[in-house]
């Protein structure tokens, strides 16, 4: 089996993905496809780190205001990422995927605490490190959060799983004749507000970094392989 190009990649899923056919909570057959497309990629060598949103539980931006203060609701939305963390953390393990939930919110009972260099560890053993609780401060997404870690593990690629095949130069879901650009500039992505795939913090860290941002439909079957493998798929906001 060849060597994948990239070593180390970070997988960015939103909360909204694993409810699947439910408006809330965890769809366990998402979970079961997602395990199923990450073990493609362990296997062929590449080690994978995931961020997992809170969106189908709390969306912390969203509840606060009526007695909720901000810092609060952003909290609850790191614990909904939590919950869907170790949701994801037992169907990967299930499914014959070694896997660490790693939590940067103090919940030592329900996850192992998040570090460098136990994460490191976990990922040299061939492990997915499942990261919960975002940066554990408010204000700051989990989009944000995906990134910071991706610089901070060395993951040479941010993949932000999508529900649509990656970026068009209009809103594919009310125009047909929409059309997939394969390539965007950081620039392009931070400026055009119609461009909504990442948060703007998120996009301006990884361009002061040069991070590479792929936006792609996770949900197609070996997207997610093809991709580490080096085959252009999705938009790549470089």
């Amino acid at each position: 089996m060849s060597t994948p190009p990239y070593k180390r990649i970070l997988l960015k899923l939103s909360g909204e993905q694993l409810a699947g056919k439910y408006e809330f909570g965890v769809d366990p057959e998402i979970a079961s496809f997602l395990a199923a497309e990450v073990k493609k990629v362990v296997d062929s060598g590449c080690q994978v780190v995931m961020i997992v949103g809170g969106g189908n539980m709390v969306r912390g931006a969203e509840l606060a205001g009526n007695g909720i203060r901000r810092v609060t609701a952003d909290q609850m939305g790191m614990l909904s990422g939590l919950i869907n963390c170790m949701a994801l953390t037992d169907i990967f393990e299930n499914s014959g995927l070694k896997t660490r939930c790693l939590s940067n919110i103090f919940a030592q009972q329900v996850s192992e605490s998040y570090s460098y260099r136990l994460a490191e560890k976990h990922l040299q053993k061939g492990r997915v490190v499942i990261v919960a609780g975002g940066t554990a401060r408010p204000y700051v997404t989990h989009d944000t959060a995906a990134v910071s870690f991706a610089l901070e593990l060395d993951c040479e690629l941010v993949l932000k799983a999508s529900k649509v095949e990656g970026v068009f130069d209009k809103d594919p879901a009310k125009f047909p004749d929409a059309i997939k650009l394969d390539t965007v500039s950081f620039q392009e992505a931070i400026e055009d507000n119609s461009i909504k795939v990442m948060d703007k913090a998120a996009m301006g860290l990884a361009m002061e970094q040069h991070k590479p941002i792929v936006v792609f439909n996770c949900m197609t079957p070996d997207n997610l392989v093809r991709l580490v493998n080096g085959e252009t798929i999705g938009t790549k906001i470089s």
